[in-house]
């Protein structure tokens, strides 16, 4: 197990940060998640529209992500998770979401709310935003038109830019200075470990550092950073995209982030020699271990990457 009460903060969103949470509750005491709000898709870009709340998609998938094992856990998790059908106005909803726009219109606090969730769930941690507005991801992408292919368009909003045609050149926030949470800027500087992937990339992992004070906060921390890439290039996102690539990307929206670990699976990587070149000019160290999930998806395997982690905390 890693050192009796290493402090651990997670960063990212969506099913990546999902992942991480799911193993990092197995091997950790104390864990925080941090958490982007910039979603403007589906239930959480219906509730963020008509209430001018935070998206709470990503935070509900962090939460449930906490959840433990037992029947009380998995009965919350699932409950959370769960998905209105139907075809009426409640199709689409997730319960979750309901939930805590629910709690944040009662308290009229954020991370009081959040909080208060994480009790009900008999949650493994804390999950807190990481901006205290919702915010609009923008992005500079080449090639959105077929027919200029070397023309850079700016697109705006998450979805639009994780789906849309072309090559991301970069990525911002609007506003490009927002308030970002209190207790998460806190969290980041007193850790000893901060995660940052697996996930999408521009629309989950790298909007953290779009925040200048959390970006500050990761930067200054006294923690060490461990870098989580993705098993496979993501289409609308990083198609083409070797390993290296996503770590030349995290620096170029970051060039002071000091990385202490890259961790990659290691039959996703075809070229280990070139990840380990680009390792080593970022200061940092290379751990290659199987934390691929067994089905052959693009997933990691919460299990494995458990082990994994306590590999990479407990030996440094």
């Amino acid at each position: 197990m890693p050192p009796a009460g290493a402090a651990v903060v997670a960063l990212g969103g969506g099913h990546g940060l999902h992942a991480s949470l799911s193993a990092l509750r197995r091997v950790v005491d104390d864990l925080t998640a941090v958490v982007t709000v910039a979603d403007d898709g589906g239930s959480s870009g219906r509730l963020r529209e008509e209430f001018g709340v935070l998206p709470p998609g990503d935070l509900r998938m962090a939460l449930a992500a906490l959840c433990g094992d037992d029947e009380w856990g998995q009965t919350w998790a699932d409950v959370l998770q769960h998905r209105f059908a139907g075809h009426g106005d409640m199709r689409g909803h997730v319960v979750g979401n309901l939930l805590i726009v629910s709690l944040w219109e009662q308290l009229g606090d954020h991370v009081a709310a959040l909080d208060w969730v994480g009790r009900l769930l008999g949650a493994s941690g804390r999950v807190l935003p990481m901006a205290l507005t919702p915010l609009v991801m923008t992005a500079q992408i080449r090639g959105v038109d077929p027919a200029a292919p070397d023309e850079v368009t700016t697109v705006r909003g998450q979805v639009e830019v994780a789906t849309s045609e072309g090559t991301i050149q970069s990525v911002a926030l609007d506003p490009p200075d927002p308030a970002p949470c209190p207790e998460a800027v806190l969290a980041v500087r007193a850790a000893d470990w901060v995660v940052l992937g697996p996930g999408s990339w521009y629309t989950s992992v790298i909007p953290h550092l779009l925040v200048p004070d959390l970006c500050r906060a990761v930067v200054d921390t006294r923690g060490k950073v461990i870098v989580v890439l993705n098993l496979a290039p993501q289409d609308g996102e990083t198609p083409g995209f070797a390993p290296a690539d996503h770590l030349a990307a995290l620096l170029e929206h970051a060039p002071d982030l000091r990385v202490h670990t890259v961790l990659a699976d290691v039959r996703s990587v075809r070229d280990p020699g070139s990840l380990e070149t680009a390792v080593k000019e970022a200061g940092a160290r290379l751990v290659l271990a199987d934390i691929a999930a067994s089905d052959g998806s693009a997933r990691h395997d919460p299990v494995k990457l458990a082990a994994a982690y306590d590999a990479v905390i407990s030996d440094d």
